[in-house]
Parts: C-alpha cells; sequence; structure tokens
C-alpha cells in the first residue's frame, strides 16, 4: 500500500479548528487506499503552542501520528512587532516575514528536518493550511511530490512576502471552492500549476438528537448556534454585539438564545440569552445543531466553513457574514442560507429565513448532499494523488 503524509500544526480529538477537522476527516478517507501518516506538533491550542501530547508516535484511529515538540512558545509581542514593521513600516521582505511566521509558529524545525529526511520514504506528502511554519518551511523540500490546500483567503498575512513562493512551489493545488481558486491566482498568478477544486464530504449523523442536546444542556426555547473558535478573528465580538442588539429591540430577538459551542480565546458578555457551552463532543455538537433555529457563522475569512456544510446537510438554513465570498457563494447557489454586511443586513435576513425556513433548510439539505458528497470527494482526490505519484 503507498505510504503518503498529511501536514498540519495540530491534529487530535481534542483539537478545535476548520484546517485540522479537514486534515482529520481527510485521513480517515485516505487511509482505505494508502497507508496513512500525520506529520505534526505536540499542542492543542494555538495561542501559546505549548507540548500536550506526549508520544512522539501513536496510532489514532488507525492513523499513525507523529509528533514533534514546539521548540519556542508563540511570541505575541514579537509578533505584533513584525506585523507593524511590514504592515506600517513597509518593510515586507521574506527575511522579516519568515521571522514573523516563526514567531507565529508552531516552531518545529525536527519536522521540517524529518521531511527532507525521510521524504522517498512517502509517495506523497498533503500539506494544508498555508500559514503555519510547518507547511511554510516543510513544502519546499518537498515540492515535487507536494499537494497544496492552502485553504487561502484575503487577509493581512497572505500578503507577506514569505508566501510569494510557497504558492508557487508544490506540484499540485487543491482548493476547497471556486472563490478561493479566484482569490489565490489573482493574488499569486500561479495559474501554470495544475489545481482542482475539491470540497470535503460531508455526511449528516443519523442519530442526531435535539431533545438529547437539551436535556444534557437544559436548553428551552428557540435558539440560533455557534459552533467553532470563539474568537475575534472569528468574528464573534461583532456577533455578540448583533446578538445583544436584537434582543434588545423585542420581538423575534427577545425570545431567540445564542448557543455557543467551541473553544474560547476571548471574553464573552453575560446575558441570560447567550449559552456559552465550551468545546463539546462531536455528538454533542450535531445534537445541538439539529435543534437549532439556524447556525451563524459570523467570520470574514473562510476558505470552506465545514460547520456550514454539516447545518445545511442536516437540513438547517444558515446567515454569514456576506464580507466572506466562500460563504456567500454557499448561500447564493444553495438558496438555503442568508448573508449580511451591517447590523440591518443582518435583522432584515434573519427575518426572512425564519419566515420561510422550512424551504430554506430543504435547498441547503439538497445543496450539500449534491456538492459534497464524499464518493465525488474522493474520486477525484484519488485522481490527484496518484497524478503526483506517477509523475514523480
Amino acid at each position: 500500500m503507498k505510504r503518503i503524509a498529511l501536514v498540519n500544526q495540530r491534529y487530535g480529538k481534542e483539537v478545535n479548528g476548520g484546517s485540522e477537522y479537514y486534515t482529520m476527516q481527510m485521513a480517515q478517507q485516505f487511509k482505505e487506499n494508502y497507508k496513512v501518516e500525520v506529520l505534526t506538533s505536540k499542542a492543542l491550542t494555538y495561542d501559546k503552542w505549548e507540548d500536550y501530547y506526549g508520544h512522539d508516535v501513536e496510532v489514532l484511529d488507525g492513523i499513525i501520528v507523529r509528533r514533534f515538540g514546539v521548540k519556542r512558545k508563540r511570541n505575541r509581542y514579537v509578533q505584533r512587532l513584525l506585523k507593524e514593521v511590514i504592515t506600517c513600516i513597509g518593510i515586507n521582505t521574506e527575511i522579516v516575514t519568515a521571522m514573523w511566521n516563526k514567531s507565529l509558529g508552531p516552531y518545529m524545525p525536527e519536522l521540517v528536518n524529518y521531511i527532507e529526511a525521510h521524504k522517498e520514504e512517502y509517495e506523497a506528502f498533503i500539506f494544508v493550511t498555508y500559514m503555519y511554519y510547518p507547511v511554510v518551511f516543510g513544502l519546499k523540500k518537498v515540492a515535487d511530490k507536494a499537494i497544496f490546500v492552502p485553504t487561502a483567503h484575503d487577509e493581512y498575512s497572505i500578503y507577506f512576502k514569505i508566501y510569494e513562493k510557497l504558492f508557487c512551489m508544490p506540484k499540485k493545488i487543491v482548493y476547497l471552492t471556486e472563490e478561493e481558486k479566484q482569490f489565490v491566482q489573482r493574488k499569486f498568478h500561479n495559474e501554470l500549476i495544475d489545481s482542482r477544486v475539491i470540497g470535503i464530504g460531508i455526511e449528516p449523523p443519523e442519530d442526531a438528537e435535539e431533545g438529547r442536546f437539551r436535556q444534557k444542556y437544559g436548553i428551552e426555547g428557540s435558539y440560533i448556534i455557534y459552533a467553532g473558535r470563539v474568537d475575534l478573528d472569528k468574528g464573534c465580538e461583532e456577533m455578540f454585539r448583533y446578538f445583544l442588539r436584537y434582543s434588545k429591540e423585542g420581538g423575534e430577538g427577545n425570545r431567540l438564545q445564542l448557543v455557543v459551542i467551541g473553544k474560547s480565546y476571548m471574553e464573552i458578555p453575560k446575558a441570560k440569552n447567550i449559552r456559552y457551552l465550551g468545546f463539546v463532543s462531536e455528538q454533542d455538537k450535531y445534537d445541538g445543531i439539529k435543534g437549532a433555529d439556524l447556525l451563524w457563522l459570523p467570520s470574514q475569512f473562510e476558505s470552506l466553513s465545514i460547520a456550514v456544510l454539516e447545518a445545511m446537510s442536516m437540513g438547517i438554513p444558515v446567515i454569514v457574514n456576506g464580507r466572506c465570498e466562500v460563504l456567500k457563494g454557499h448561500c447564493i447557489r444553495s438558496g438555503g442560507g442568508g448573508w449580511y454586511g451591517s447590523y440591518d443586513g443582518f435583522i432584515q435576513a434573519v427575518k426572512k429565513i425564519l419566515g420561510d425556513r422550512n424551504a430554506y433548510g430543504e435547498k441547503a439539505r439538497r445543496y450539500a448532499k449534491e456538492v459534497y458528497g464524499w464518493e465525488k470527494v474522493m474520486e477525484e482526490w484519488r485522481e490527484v494523488i496518484e497524478d503526483v505519484i506517477g509523475e514523480a
């Protein structure tokens, strides 16, 4: 069986993150046809990159996971200082942006050395997420057999010099959406690199139960749900601000609750109609989505959003930040959600969806099933991997 490696900054059932969850899902699918290994850090969270996992090598659900220690903690002071040097002073050089990337972390030179020393033992390397150190410094060691899944979107860091060569280096690129592909090709002019748009397979759970979730967490009445990392970068501050204003204005907003699940990296407002549940199991997440009137994703920077697609697959309409072209695109193509660019737009979208929720939900379900089925996704992925192996 051919041996392939997936490279991501974190990996584990306890890890909360979009690209990390994507990597785990893909690893599980790939193991049916390949000998799969994951190369990653020992960190659980990205705020400090402290080592959490103890073993250098472990087997997780049939996948060999090789973990490398992070050599220095994330230094936010140095990171912010270098960001100011790059963005405000204008010293956007490869040297300075490489220093910024190392301060961003997770700084794992041993992982990069492992990739270089063992590159002949793997048929292909799949690098997920453009931003972090392992991909930036690891991909170039095996560019001739590298498949790059950038999960890119329009944010300040993607304009840093360190990333220019990265997007023109791999053998193949797999984009998650057409919007991501168009943005990257406009930015890096890398059209000559063979690429495909392949999403992720979404398989709605058959045993999701709204009542089980409500009983476990003591939730009554109607609610909107947010599922993901609770962070300023994810637009959560605006989400809380909009929701509290909506509640104070009465009407529909007065009866709705906001249920928030996921690890928090910011202060959450104290309000009786905001229920923060923290990091929950996959089962609890699906149960919670099943009972929601809507799933809300306020992030402006997304390259796919598995949470949105999971909700759609369960017939739950979504409301998203219209400043994110990817999320807006899901809603336009499916007809299963709404988007906003301001508070007034948010109110209008919520009222419109709730006024015809069942119709929105059915359109969402149909879209997820037709576009994000595992069989179609894996057929395309196998072609990409076999092409790289054959060319190498």
